[in-house]
């Protein structure tokens, strides 16, 4: 009875993680689909456990590596594409490792919180993602930066500056209003006004990466206007680079 009851349990989980993904990173192609169902199935019994219930971001961040390794995440990161979500859960590292960047990423992440209060901050396995809503760093249909814009870019990068071993990547997103060349292009411009910014407060050049996506990528239906403003944003994903994984493999004893 036990074993029917975790059983159910198990592939209820699976079904719900498949069509939450699925519709999160609109997955339309069955070769893509087929890829995520035996990722999903190989680390569905993990999420499933007692265990898995209370953990802090970190302890899961490192059950992920043990159960599913950073070749799971880097399954989701390429089945979603070119998002924040997906280049996070993609540069994991995992296991013991894992953990001690997601102890990193913690304190890292409630410094933010703490020193950029027009920041939306969430922790993401063994990396931050960080939003601001488009409204709070430009004008409408603008892409320079405003003087509150660079106050709030100057507050970030005064914590990025202090944790100088991760990525940055820089997103540009767009509501439905005007066509998808326009957006894009509107985007971009504002993307590497962002960039361009970071780099003037001394985030070093080679951290950052800059992406644009117009209206490509809503994070909620362009339905109403409140909606809309939601979509409007700029993202930030931070996450390990090559010497943190380096440094946390060599602590970890994994290599």
């Amino acid at each position: 009875m036990k074993l029917a009851k975790y059983l159910f349990t198990s592939f209820s989980i699976t079904f719900v993680i498949l069509i939450i993904i699925t519709f999160m990173f609109k997955i339309t192609t069955m070769k893509k689909f087929n890829v995520l169902v035996a990722m999903v199935l190989s680390v569905t019994m993990l999420f499933s456990c007692k265990t898995w219930q209370g953990m802090d971001n970190t302890k899961k961040g490192a059950a992920i590596g043990v159960g599913g390794g950073a070749a799971a995440g880097a399954v989701i990161g390429k089945v979603a594409g070119n998002t924040a979500l997906g280049a996070i859960i993609g540069a994991a590292l995992g296991g013991a490792g894992g953990a001690l960047i997601g102890k990193k990423m913690d304190k890292q992440a409630q410094e933010i919180k703490t020193e950029v209060p027009n920041a939306t901050v969430e922790r993401v396995g063994e990396g931050i993602n960080v939003t601001f809503d488009a409204g709070v760093l430009f004008g409408f249909d603008k892409s320079d930066l405003s003087a509150v814009a660079k106050e709030n870019i100057q507050q970030l990068a005064a914590v990025l500056n202090k944790y100088p071993d991760t990525y940055v990547r820089v997103e540009g997103h767009t509501d439905d209003k005007g066509t998808d060349a326009y957006n894009l292009g509107l985007s971009e411009r504002r993307t590497n006004s962002v960039v361009a910014y970071l780099k003037a407060q001394g985030v070093a050049a080679n951290r950052i990466q800059g992406f644009w996506y117009g209206k490509s990528q809503p994070k909620v239906p362009n339905d109403s206007e409140a909606n809309r403003a939601i979509n409007r944003r700029c993202e930030f994903s931070i996450f390990a680079n090559d010497k943190m994984k380096t440094d946390a493999k060599k602590e970890a004893g994994q290599q």
